[in-house]
């Protein structure tokens, strides 16, 4: 390496001392002026931004009292709810209520229950869904006011999946000797009763082996 430098002229030493020159500072700046340009970009970036967050949190400090009231009505209304839920131990318990309840309801009115099934009880938060599946046949009116007497009953119960199959005889067709018309303008409708009930707490089931105690010593 020696022997090669010396060969060399001034003129070539100069240029090679003055390309590594460049060569070194070009490794500097990477090494150390970008990662301080970018730190000082963040911090402008950091600076411009928190006048805008300043003002985003001065805005929900303003609306604090209006957020408070609106969560104290909630509240209130969950509160007003509470009556209208299913009060069973069990979602069983709930389940075999709900289904009393909507076939009173179906009688009353005229209709008439082919096929419950119960459903699996769903997760809502602090409460649980409840549900049953029922096919109902009736007139149209009394599938009316069935629908209605269920969303307006005592408890909180909401109609979901509601499907529609009229069973009216076409026209042309003959009539059944000593069957009134309006007993062949039935409807058959398939739907969802869903209720509510306060979410059970999760019972823990003792062991079936318990440890047994330690004999006692003999003196």
């Amino acid at each position: 390496m020696s022997n090669f430098w010396r060969r060399l002229s001034k003129r070539e030493r100069g240029l090679a001392l003055l390309t590594g020159l460049i060569l070194i500072l070009f490794l500097g700046k990477y090494a150390a002026v970008t990662p301080l340009l970018e730190r000082r970009q963040w911090v402008k970036n950091q600076l411009e931004n928190q006048p805008q967050l300043l003002q985003k949190n001065l805005r929900y400090l303003g609306q604090r009292e209006a957020l408070l009231s609106a969560l104290e009505a909630a509240r209130r209304q969950l509160k007003a709810q509470e009556p209208k839920l299913l009060t069973g131990d069990t979602a069983s318990v709930n389940a075999s209520d709900l289904q009393e309840t909507v076939q009173a309801l179906a009688a009353r009115e005229g209709t008439q229950v082919i096929t419950t099934r119960v459903l699996n009880p769903e997760a809502a938060g602090t409460f649980s869904k409840i549900g049953i599946q029922l096919e109902i046949g009736g007139q149209v009116q009394q599938v009316a006011n069935l629908i209605k007497a269920i969303e307006t009953a005592p408890k909180l119960l909401v109609v979901n999946d509601l499907n529609v199959r009229s069973l009216f005889r076409p026209i042309g067709l003959p009539q059944t000797p000593g069957l009134p018309q309006a007993l062949t303008q039935n409807l058959r409708i398939s739907l969802t009763v869903t209720g509510f009930a306060r979410a059970q707490p999760a019972t823990t089931t003792p062991s079936a082996n318990p440890a047994k105690s330690a004999p006692d010593n003999q003196t």
